[in-house]
């Protein structure tokens, strides 16, 4: 959808309303995006990455990675069978002598006798099931682990690092499309015809609900890939585990990106070339990649992580990654997301006036407080 074909479709008509010109703005920008072969190919590629990255560590963690063969205890000699299976099996006196040595690492599980299956025997893990364990015994064993998946500091990580890259390339990815369409609209003076058919205000909002609808679907369809492959190899405890903060990690990066959205429309409207568009909207960059970088150092840090849950820029990794540790209460998404509302109002507000104040004003750069002053 052009811009002039916004103004055919208002003129000889009732005056739109704010909603309908919002709306119209938004399905400029998700046409003229989807229209674009580099961002469906790169889409794709980057699903592809996606579901390799997940089908690959989940094979990996099946067969026991690379640190040679896997290691298992027996109570009782109940299974002589698995030393001929390439395991390097320890005999245990007891069951609790086999938990122990699950629990202090020596070994990756435990088989003891007894059990509510056929078989007839328990495998004893610390976080998640022994695959490969498993398949070797004649029948599926029962299953008990002896720590959560949260215990295990590794794991932890990568979560941790999953949530904040995939925050940050989404905010940067889409936030800096929306900055360089306003600087387009400026120089190819496009925005002087949209104007005579919405109100700058009304401008904002279509570019706002435009982008963010692209940069949720995205958010959505990595997530969607990265659960069927994890489904795929058998990580199915992992994502249960995961079900909730991913949810709040959909909900609460909507909200973010509405915020960033706005500063990097806002900002982008104090310079008029493509050249200066970087240095416009540098200080938003640098709320996108402050807390992708806490949060790989803050990880295992509960006071820094419940501090980032209620800073409006971060809140969209703080808080899903308490609710994976199991640190956050019930009520604290709600408190977080009460938050980031009230940050957008603010921030809305204020990127009202610059954006209205300077879209229309090209040649020098304008300075920030001359268009909140207008």
């Amino acid at each position: 959808m052009t811009a002039q074909s916004i103004t055919r479709r208002s003129a000889g008509a009732q005056p739109m309303s704010g909603p309908q010109g919002a709306w119209l703005v938004a399905e400029r920008e998700i046409t003229t995006k989807l229209r674009s072969k580099a961002f469906v190919v790169s889409s794709g590629v980057l699903l592809l990455f996606v579901l390799a990255g997940v089908l690959f560590s989940g094979f990996l963690a099946q067969s026991g990675g690379f640190g040679g063969p896997t290691k298992v205890a027996t109570v009782d000699q109940v299974s002589p069978g698995l030393a001929n299976l390439g395991f390097e099996v320890t005999d245990a006196p007891d069951r609790a002598a086999a938990e122990q040595l699950v629990l202090d690492g020596e070994v990756d599980a435990a088989v003891v006798p007894g059990g509510d299956t056929p078989v007839d025997l328990t495998v004893l893990a610390k976080d998640s099931p022994p695959s490969d364990v498993m398949q070797a015994l004649s029948a599926m064993p029962s299953v008990e682990l002896l720590a959560p998946t949260t215990d295990n500091p590794a794991l932890a990580y990568i979560i941790a690092i999953a949530f904040g890259v995939l925050y940050m390339m989404s905010a940067i990815t889409f936030g800096t499309t929306i900055a360089q369409s306003v600087v387009e609209e400026k120089q190819t003076r496009i925005v002087e015809i949209l104007l005579a058919t919405v109100s700058a205000r009304t401008m904002l909002a279509g570019k706002i609900l435009g982008n963010s609808i692209l940069a949720l679907a995205q958010v959505v369809a990595i997530v969607a890939v990265a659960s069927v492959g994890m489904l795929a190899t058998g990580q199915d405890l992992l994502l249960g585990e995961l079900g909730t903060s991913l949810i709040w990690f959909g909900v609460l990066f909507a909200f973010g990106f509405v915020l960033l959205a706005t500063m990097y429309a806002s900002l982008a409207t104090l310079v008029s070339r493509q050249e200066d568009v970087a240095s416009a909207v540098s200080p938003v960059m640098w709320l996108v990649m402050l807390p992708y970088i806490a949060i790989i150092f803050f990880n295992d840090n509960p006071q820094a992580l419940a501090i980032m849950s209620y800073i409006p820029f971060s809140a969209p990794i703080g808080m899903p990654m308490r609710m994976y540790l199991g640190t956050a209460e019930w009520w604290e998404p709600f408190l977080s997301l009460g938050v980031l509302a009230i940050a957008i109002a603010v921030v809305l507000w204020i990127g009202a006036r610059i954006y209205s104040n300077s879209i229309l004003r090209t040649g020098t750069r304008v300075k920030l407080g001359e268009a909140i002053k207008g």
